[in-house]
């Protein structure tokens, strides 16, 4: 079995690409550029299934992780893509995604300090 924190660590990288992808892209760029739409759901994809492979435990001592939500939107986007609501996954990506990276940042560190 995989070791959680590198699941946690997924989460991160896929954070970081998804900054990469919509820096400096104005919500209308992102809304006419498949490209970049399809590289940043499918990032949130990834965040989604790993977020599925974290403990309940670690769930349940880091309540304030929409940890549901996170694993809904994954579903939603691999079962009924074409629900996708573009504009959400902007908003996502430029505000929900930072937060949950530094959440989950900081749930390594409680976790498994001292662990890259």
């Amino acid at each position: 079995m995989r070791p959680e924190r590198l699941y946690l660590a997924d989460i991160i990288e896929a954070a970081d690409a998804i900054a990469g992808y919509v820096a400096g892209l104005s919500r209308e760029a992102f809304l006419v550029d498949d490209l970049c739409r399809s590289a940043t759901v499918w990032r949130m994809i990834i965040i989604g299934e790993a977020a599925a492979h974290v403990s309940e435990g670690v769930r349940k001592r880091h309540p304030n992780v929409p940890w549901s939500d996170i694993i809904g939107l994954r579903h939603i986007a691999v079962h009924a893509y074409h629900h996708l609501d573009w504009g959400t996954v902007w908003t996502s990506a430029t505000q929900e995604v930072p937060e949950l990276r530094k959440q989950i940042a900081a749930i390594l560190q409680a976790e498994y300090p001292g662990k890259e």
